[in-house]
């Protein structure tokens, strides 16, 4: 796979992609490559009976990777998953693991992106929204761009390299919009009037807004119960709501990007007149994942006028 993907991933300008995904069933791992560096995420065992047999396992991947890849033991970065709904429940996604601050910046179609390898559950860069990302770079030119639950702004620098008038990026941790700040500079932008970054509870927010804009994306967690949140947020159970105060902040002929990692989410909202919605689940997802089920992803448009 390995070989096969690196061929693709140098036609196409991408320098980080999956690998390998749970492919064999004694073997429940992730391992994605970060240009030089593999980043492995090991989920739980039921072959490993004893805490043995568990370290003996994750010693036998280490080296495995390591030959596989040509890469030495500092080069692979080993990180545990528990079982989830999605990879941003609760506080997943904001978890430190460590303080290390090694990072380094991969590029995707062309576009430069920093990715911290040591300190996080996650690096910063979810790479099964590839296609979507350059889809909205392709549609921003001209266009207002609001990227919501916006993480560390990949959105948001596609939509400005593709000639958007403006970003709005909205998060709730000053920690990754200080890192999307970073993406738009590593891309010629700065924040400022045109690429306007907001530190807020989204849900919160959006009651509270009163702008409009001609693209939008969002793609909320699963569940959150955060402190810095004033309720509780399900998708499946709160996204007809969600939905709603989107559209009332899309303008006519206006495009909204609804993407969720919820496993069982099932899209249950009144579609309103003059609204057409497309799954584009199929084509969003990226080559190099064989999970075809990683994320569900709708194009909604307001008809012009």
């Amino acid at each position: 796979m390995f070989k096969h993907l690196k061929k693709w991933a140098k036609r196409t300008g991408v320098t980080c992609f999956r690998i390998y995904e749970k492919d064999l069933p004694d073997q429940p791992l992730i391992v994605d490559w970060y240009d030089g560096d593999a980043v492995v995420w090991t989920y739980h065992r039921t072959r490993n009976e004893t805490p043995a047999d568990e370290r003996a396992w994750l010693a036998a991947v280490d080296a495995a990777v390591g030959d596989g890849l040509g890469l030495p033991k500092e080069r692979i970065w080993r990180r545990e998953r528990r079982q989830q709904k999605d990879r941003q429940e609760g506080e997943g996604q904001y978890q430190i693991l460590g303080r290390q601050g090694v990072t380094k910046t991969v590029l995707e179609h062309g576009l430069k992106f920093e990715v911290n390898l040591s300190d996080y559950l996650d690096t910063g860069l979810f790479l099964d929204h590839r296609p979507t990302r350059q889809r909205v770079g392709t549609e921003a030119t001209g266009k207002d761009v609001l990227n919501l639950f916006a993480y560390t702004g990949a959105f948001t620098c596609h939509a400005a390299v593709g000639g958007a008038k403006s970003t709005t990026t909205v998060d709730l941790s000053n920690t990754y919009l200080a890192w999307a700040g970073r993406n738009l500079e590593l891309n010629g932008f700065a924040e400022g009037p045109r690429h306007r970054i907001i530190k807020a509870d989204v849900v919160q927010w959006l009651v509270d807004e009163r702008g409009t804009w001609d693209l939008i994306i969002c793609d909320p967690p699963t569940f959150s119960n955060s402190t810095s949140m004033t309720q509780s947020w399900s998708v499946d159970r709160d996204h007809p709501w969600l939905l709603d105060r989107l559209l009332a902040r899309l303008r006519p002929g206006g495009v909204l990007y609804f993407s969720t990692n919820s496993r069982g989410f099932r899209l249950e909202w009144p579609v309103p007149p003059g609204i057409t919605v497309a799954d584009i689940s199929a084509p969003s997802i990226p080559e190099d994942f064989r999970n075809t089920a990683i994320h569900r992803c709708w194009r909604i448009v307001r008809t012009p006028g």
